[in-house]
């Protein structure tokens, strides 16, 4: 956790505290996944693909779902022209944690295959999960 805790240190106290509990619920809810900075914000992965992060703009926390889209939650926002979705948070309190479990768990189980993305010249296929 020595970078993600350098990333979430380097926050404001308010945005500080979104980072600390959003970490504190996906690492205990995503336990087998690799975590890291990723293209300078924490990112969680299983078997090398993207599925949920978070990061820093210029009014709020953006907890990102890179399946999201395929997740068919009403709260989450579409995000850019793939899959992704997004929530964003101004204070700690706005995290329901509850919504964040049901999102991680649907991260595990619906996962597009970024990993390949470049390789595939764009094209996202879903990836047929493993149960974890």
């Amino acid at each position: 956790m020595n970078q993600i805790q350098d990333y979430n240190d380097s926050q404001t106290a308010e945005n500080k505290e979104i980072c600390d509990l959003l970490y504190r619920i996906i690492h205990k809810n995503l336990a087998e996944a690799e975590n890291k900075i990723w293209h300078a914000h924490p990112v969680w992965f299983l078997d090398g693909n993207p599925i949920v992060g978070y990061s820093k703009l210029k009014d709020s926390v953006r907890l990102l779902f890179w399946s999201g889209q395929s997740f068919e939650e009403e709260k989450l926002q579409n995000e850019g022209s793939f899959k992704a979705a997004e929530m964003r948070y101004t204070n700690a309190s706005q995290i329901n944690e509850e919504d964040l479990k049901r999102w991680l768990q649907k991260s595990k189980e619906i996962q597009w295959d970024y990993k390949n993305i470049v390789k595939r010249k764009g094209v996202l296929i879903r990836l047929l999960t493993k149960p974890y």
